[in-house]
């Protein structure tokens, strides 16, 4: 019987997962049974369901903008509900479009504005390009590597920092070499790929966070990452 059980809920999964962030999710159940401890998985299609679920993780993935449209709201109606959840210390990994949607604010090609969560201190402008390949970004969690594909340009506020700074590719924006976003123990990025499992040390990193939030101490095994490392290896050597 395992002494440690990791929640993970997966923010519309139906909706908002064109970009293979399902194996984010993956990677953690790896990642944590390989350890000997639970997993279980929540799909969670309405934040009003994360009422009900004690969440230790949650994941949200990158859409299609008419599926942003259909998710956007349920966030903006539910918002109060994931900011009290940051507040409390849960651990979250946003993607791409969940990113955006957690933001304040994103203003389209034609100068609306789409009303975002509130959560992340960041606002999202339409851009006349779209920003794709593979990126390389220097941060306190290792090198990281994943692939970027949006037109969206984000910038940061005054009150979250950024997940890391921009070594190859575009980032947030493509203008300030900041990639990504951290606020309390949220995560933001537009790394696809999926993220988690060509970079382990911040797969580890949610892993840390969640049981020391739920546990009061965590001590983490080390695993055999060969394989995840050869993948980043190989992701971080392909042409933009």
């Amino acid at each position: 019987m395992v002494d440690k059980v990791i929640n993970v809920g997966h923010l519309y999964p139906k909706q908002m997962n064109v970009y293979g962030d399902m194996g984010n999710i993956i990677t953690l159940k790896y990642r944590l049974e390989s350890r000997g401890m639970g997993f279980r998985y929540f799909a969670v299609d309405s934040l009003k369901e994360m009422k009900r679920v004690n969440l230790d993780i949650v994941i949200g993935g990158g859409g299609q903008d008419s599926n942003q449209d259909t998710v956007q709201s349920d966030i903006i109606k539910n918002s109060e509900i994931l900011i009290q959840e940051c507040n409390d210390g849960l651990v979250g990994l946003m993607i791409c479009g969940m990113y955006q949607l957690l933001g304040n604010k994103f203003v389209t090609s034609e100068g609306s504005v789409i009303k975002g969560a509130g959560l992340l201190d960041i606002d999202t402008v339409a851009g006349r390009e779209r920003l794709i390949g593979n990126v390389v970004v220097d941060s306190s969690f290792g090198e990281l590597v994943g692939f970027e594909n949006h037109s969206g340009k984000t910038y940061l506020g005054d009150h979250v920092e950024s997940l890391g700074r921009v070594v190859k590719g575009a980032g947030n924006n493509g203008e300030d070499g900041t990639e990504g976003v951290v606020y309390k123990n949220f995560f933001g990025s537009y790394m696809h790929g999926p993220l988690l499992a060509k970079n382990p040390r911040l797969a580890d990193e949610l892993i840390k966070r969640s049981i020391l939030r739920k546990y009061n101490n965590v001590k983490l095994s080390g695993l055999d990452d060969a394989l995840e490392y050869a993948a980043h290896k190989i992701a971080k050597g392909r042409p933009r």
